[in-house]
């Protein structure tokens, strides 16, 4: 399937009211490069274009002119069952990623069936310059290894990122509130000791908050260690 077919498949799946809905969730993103797929269609689109084996030029073509292209590119990925060419397939892949949508939408199968090389993997991405592939590479340990895979000395790594990207720091402390729910008492000295910095500190105890995972007691505690600004 040539990528002039494959996307005019997509345009053939447009749902205007949603791509108006989508855009308005995207700062960055420009209406003309959002098509409008609802996702249940493109994640069908990719399995049917995985199954194919016709992905290779579409793969390819990094970066793609729409935002449901570069989506329809992830999903394809993660049905690829080797995971050498998964990793080449993202890193050949992220650097063109512009918004949170897209970063967060990655969740390829084989993943869970190395994960002794994707822990390495993940601290090559986080180390990155990039914003995405940083927040791409936080995701992919709050994934995978915040519940048997959990080892203590994983929190540390991302406490210490600094980076004045928005998504990258709502990614941090997203990870943070989840290993409060998930890992009390490994993560919370990094709230106690305020090891970040104060604006993700403050939004992973809010967050930790929301969720219906943290108990009435532990909020309690988090609210007390909430960062406040001098008036």
């Amino acid at each position: 399937m040539t990528p002039e077919e494959i996307r005019n498949r997509l345009f053939g799946m447009q749902d205007l009211k949603y791509r108006d809905f989508q855009a308005k969730l995207m700062p960055g993103v420009e209406i003309e490069n959002i098509i409008g797929v609802r996702t249940p269609e493109l994640r069908k689109f990719a399995k049917e274009i995985w199954k194919s084996g016709e992905y290779t030029v579409f793969l390819a073509e990094v970066p793609h002119k729409y935002y449901d292209e570069q989506n329809l590119h992830g999903f394809i990925v993660c049905e690829i069952k080797d995971y050498d060419e998964v990793v080449a397939r993202i890193d050949e892949w992220l650097p063109s990623v512009d918004n949170w949508a897209t970063c967060d939408l990655m969740r390829p199968k084989v993943f869970a069936k190395h994960k002794d090389r994707l822990i390495e993997d993940i601290w090559r991405w986080m180390a990155s310059d990039e914003p995405y592939t940083i927040r791409f590479g936080i995701e992919m340990l709050m994934t995978f290894f915040l519940d048997d895979d959990f080892r203590a000395e994983y929190l540390e790594p991302v406490a210490k990122i600094r980076h004045e990207h928005y998504y990258v720091k709502m990614m941090v402390a997203w990870f943070f509130a989840t290993a409060l729910a998930k890992q009390w008492e490994a993560s919370l000295p990094y709230i106690e000791e305020q090891k970040m910095d104060e604006w993700t500190h403050n939004k992973a105890i809010q967050k930790a908050i929301e969720s219906y995972r943290i108990t009435d007691e532990q909020k309690a505690h988090l609210r007390t260690f909430k960062i406040k600004k001098d008036k």
